[in-house]
Formats: C-alpha cells, structure tokens, sequence
C-alpha cells in the first residue's frame, strides 16, 4: 500500500477511465457481447473477446469461493464470543497459541484458580507457563506458533494440507455454503440484467454503510493515526518494481471490470442514445471514492492492532486472503461488541463479491445468447435454464478450491489469470478497437449516439497512453517474474506448468480467433483474406438522426418485432437482437 495510491490512480486516469468509456461505448454501438463486438468491429481480433469470455468464466469459479469463506465465517459471528478469540480443542492445531486461559485446578485441599499461558504445542504435550491467579508472567508466544485467527483460517476454515500435491477431501461445510452462494446467484440473475438491477440497488450500497461505520470506530482506536499515515505516505522505491504496477493495475480493471468483458455486455442492454460519458465519469469517482473509504477505515483498524500488539502497522499487515481472513478477524477480537462489527464486515464482502459475480455469469450467459440463441431456444427453451446450466457448470469447476489443499490451487488461479493474463487481453482489445477500426471511428460512433464528440485526451489515451502502459507493465513483469510461493511454501514446478496452462487457455483464444476469421474472411489468396479480416463489418450510420434510430429501436416493423434493423457493408443491413429478445433467448 505505501507506493500503492499513486500508480492506482495513475491508471484509474490513463488506463482505466478511457477503456471504460471505450468498452461502454462498444458495447452501446454494436448491442452485442464482448465476442459479438469485436468480430464486427475487427474480425481478426475477435479472439481476444472470446478470451474475456474464458476470463470471466474462470474468474467465476475461483471468486466465488471468497464469498464462501465470507459466508462461513458470517454464520460463526452468531455467537457470544467470536470463535477465533482463543485456541479450541476441537479444531487448533499444536501450534495453536492464544495467551491467557483460565483453568480451575486442585492441589488436593480444595480448588485454586491458575491462569495458564500457552506458548507452544507438541505432538505429545502443552509447553506452559503457570502461575497463581494474579501472577502470571509476561511471556509472549514464540515465532513458530500461530495466532487463534490465524489457526481458526487454515485448520477450522481450510483444514489446509502441506502442499498443492496433497489435495485432500472436500470440506463438506464449504461445499454446501458453495452451493448455497450459486443458489442465490441464479435466483438473482435468472430473469437477466433487469432483475440483478434490483438486488444490486441493495448490494452496491450497503457496503457503503459498512465502511462509515468500521471508519468511525476505526478512527476512535488509539493507534489508528499510523495506519492511516501508513496508508497515505508512498514509500518512493517501491514505484520501481513492477509487481507494484501490475498489481494496481488488476485493481484497477478489477475494480472497474476492464477486460472481463462485463462493461461490454452490461452496455449492450443500454439505449443507443445513452450519455457513457456521463456514466464513465460517475463509475470512476465512486471507485476512487470507495478506495479512499476503504482504505481509511480498515488501515485505521490495522494501525489499532498494530497499537495493541505493540507492532509496526507493516508488520501486521499481508497480502492475499490471509489479510482479510486473518488479521481483520484478529482486529476484530478486541472491539467491543466484537460479533456485530464482525458480523458488518463479512456481510460487506458478500454484498461487494456477489455483485462482481453477477456481472461475470451475465457475460457468459450474454455470449451464448448471442452466438447460440437458436440452439438455446431449441434445446433449453428458456434463458432461465441456460443461467442454471452455466451454474452448475461454474459450481462443479469450483469444487477443487474448498478440497483441503485447495487454497493452493485458488492461489494458483488468483496468480496467473488475475494479472499475468488480464494484461495480454487488454493490451490485444485496446489495439483491436483502437488502431485497427480507429479510435477516431469510435468517436464518430459516439457521436452518432450521443450528439457530442468524445474530449480529444480519450483519443490520445486510446491511441498511444493507454496501450503502451499496459504493454509496459507487462512486460516488465515477465522480466521481473518470480514464481509463485505463498507463506514459504514453493509450489512444485509441475503446479507452475499447471499455473501457465491454466493462463494460456484464455490467451491461446487469441492466436486461434486470428486464424478462425482468415480462413472465413473472402479472399483468393491468403493475403486477400488477411486484409480483409482487417476490415470492420460495421458502417457508420452518419446520416441516420437519432431520433428516427430511437423511432425504429422502440417500435420495430410488425413483420420482424425481433431484430433492430443497422447498417451492415456485408449484407446491406446488419441485424442485432433487442434487449427484450435477448433476454428472452
């Protein structure tokens, strides 16, 4: 975090802003998905749609299992005492050690109160330091063993094994909460964008209410002052490595869905006459509003557990899930009223998690009513049975995240397709949109469904900032590469291979696209082919006024209620199914 801020709203301005207002506005035009866009925009690309299709789908089997974990550790704030205060015999391991713990005793003339100190556990025996009530003495736990937060997220929660090579057996308890997680997802999304709208009205705000509650009482902990500065204060050197680029850089598309395809579908059900800048500019300042929020309010929290640990706000801080399964939990644990601000967080991770899933399950569903609405409407008959189709698929590929060695396999996922991956794809949309049909064209397009030109800065980002920063980033990142380990532990090189295949199977969709629209491309020859893959199947529509275009998007001919009749260089007109027939499909 301490060289985070900068390069994050580095490219929230010239990375994230313009792809967002370029994929909306692809999306608006064309009223198709990611996959449908780009093979009217450049046939020769439309591989890299796909690839966001794959991205999405892989993105929905692993981080659902986020919520899963919010879900388990929801229920287990339903009680007196959160669970991860102190080690229990039921589920800590022998390196368990949580302090302070009462014991009642005998020494044979009648029962004595002695406070006990764990330090440390063996297979055989408790390592103790033991005293008469009141005189216990200060004795910290050694580097080896683990805190009750700590021990509760890898036995209670994982069950964790030694390694990706020993996967274990599926934790029955997370499987039917996984279960539980896809059961709300369908029934939130089944009836198409229309009514997830309605639950993210809910989803999308909550949060909100979360983060001023947990920034007031974070604020009012001694010690929170250093974990805001801690925050805010850039640690100069940092800027210098490129795990630091990347990794704001994923957040930056994560956050606002660049290169998952969801922009592009979710734009697509908009009315062809809608204000994207206005829209672009509103989702980019709740983002940078929601980072500043979140991170005031947790780091105040951190900088408290840090206080009270006696600690540097640096030290008491991770990357990866352990942040938020174990040292939020940790910090929780000495709040008053522990249970219900506990209880607040983990809603909040649900409600920011199950909107991003909604979004990802909506772009595969939106592709394949695009491509495949004819055998869908034949085979399932409704778009209610496709969406459950498409969740029991994502909930069966998810399984292997809750085995007990499947936190390895989640990180394994997490690594080479949330940043290694998402960078070759944006790169490869961005020059698809932008040189090769034009960024000028785009902004024509804009022009013919908003009556106002796109400001010249998103026509210079588009051209040149915004590809060349993505390129640079990753390329510095294969230079820099390391392989992936967690909490010491190496991953084999065979998990690697697996950690390289996994990303390239959205990557590869990119080189077969290309060779896919050579073949069907017209052409005597292989270079006629070629140059005509180039070209785009869309014609700018000028001369058409928008309000005849409206006229005839509200109010299709009797003969063809179901199609929105454009311009098309192929076929005279292009043909793209309204937003009530898609969802229909």
């Amino acid at each position: 975090m301490r060289a985070f801020l900068i390069p994050f709203f580095i490219m929230l301005v010239l990375c994230g802003i313009p792809l967002v207002y370029m994929e909306m506005a692809v999306g608006q035009y064309t009223r198709q998905g990611p996959v449908g866009a780009l093979s009217k925009l450049c046939p020769f690309f439309k591989g890299a749609g796909l690839a966001t299709v794959v991205i999405s789908f892989l993105f929905t089997t692993y981080y659902i299992i986020i919520i899963t974990w919010s879900v388990f550790y929801l229920f287990n704030t339903f009680q007196a005492e959160l669970p991860w205060t102190t080690c229990h015999v039921d589920w800590s391991s022998t390196l368990c050690c949580d302090g302070i713990t009462n014991i009642s005793v005998t020494d044979g003339s009648g029962p004595m109160m002695y406070m006990t100190r764990n330090i440390s556990h063996t297979e055989h025996n408790t390592t103790t330091v033991t005293t008469v009530m009141g005189q216990v003495a200060d004795v910290s736990c050694p580097n080896h063993t683990r805190s009750p937060t700590e021990d509760f997220y890898l036995e209670r929660v994982l069950g964790r094994t030694s390694g990706i090579e020993e996967q274990g057996v599926i934790k029955w308890e997370l499987a039917l909460i996984l279960l539980l997680c896809w059961i709300i997802v369908y029934f939130c999304i089944w009836k198409g964008p229309k009514s997830t709208g309605k639950v993210v009205y809910f989803t999308a705000t909550f949060p909100y209410v979360v983060l001023v509650i947990l920034l007031v009482r974070g604020v009012t902990l001694p010690g929170a002052i250093d974990g805001i500065r801690w925050f805010i204060e850039p640690k100069w050197s940092l800027l210098l490595d490129a795990k630091v680029w990347v990794n704001a850089a994923a957040q930056t598309f994560n956050s606002l869905g660049v290169a998952f395809g969801g922009l592009v579908t979710m734009s697509s059900y908009s009315k062809f006459n809608n204000k994207i800048l206005r829209d672009v500019l509103s989702l980019a300042a709740v983002d940078a509003f929601t980072c500043l929020l979140a991170g005031f309010a947790i780091f105040s929290i951190l900088g408290n557990l840090a206080y009270t640990q006696g600690k540097d706000v640096e030290d008491v801080i991770s990357e990866g899930p352990g942040l938020v399964f174990i040292i939020y939990p940790q910090a929780f644990v000495n709040m008053p009223v522990a249970p219900l601000f506990a209880f607040l967080f983990f809603f909040m991770l649900i409600c920011l998690g199950i909107d991003s899933q909604f979004a990802s399950v909506e772009v595969i569903v939106t592709t394949i009513s695009d491509h495949f609405g004819p055998q869908v409407k034949k085979y399932l008959k409704r778009k209610e049975f496709l969406v459950l189709v498409v969740c029991v698929v994502s909930f069966l590929c998810g399984l292997p995240n809750i085995t007990q060695g499947g936190i390895y396999f989640f990180q394994l996922i997490d690594y080479y397709v949330a940043a290694l991956s998402l960078m070759v794809l944006a790169f490869f949309e961005v020059i698809a949109i932008t040189w090769f049909y034009g960024a000028r064209r785009l902004g024509r397009n804009i022009e013919e469904m908003t009556g106002t030109k796109p400001p010249f800065v998103f026509i210079v980002c588009w051209y040149v900032v915004s590809p060349v920063l993505i390129l640079g980033i990753w390329v510095f990142s294969m230079i820099q590469y390391k392989p992936l380990s967690m909490a010491g532990y190496e991953y084999p090189s065979w998990a690697q291979g697996i950690g390289w295949v996994i990303a390239l199977v959205s990557i590869v969709c990119i080189p077969a696209g290309m060779v896919h629209a050579v073949i069907q491309a017209k052409g005597s020859n292989i270079w006629k082919k070629f140059k005509n893959s180039l070209k785009t199947r869309l014609q700018e529509e000028r001369m058409v006024p928008l309000v005849a275009l409206n006229t005839v998007s509200s109010n299709p001919p009797p003969e063809n209620k179901d199609k929105i009749p454009t311009a098309d260089p192929v076929a005279g007109s292009r043909t793209v199914l309204s937003n009530s027939t898609r969802e229909n499909v």
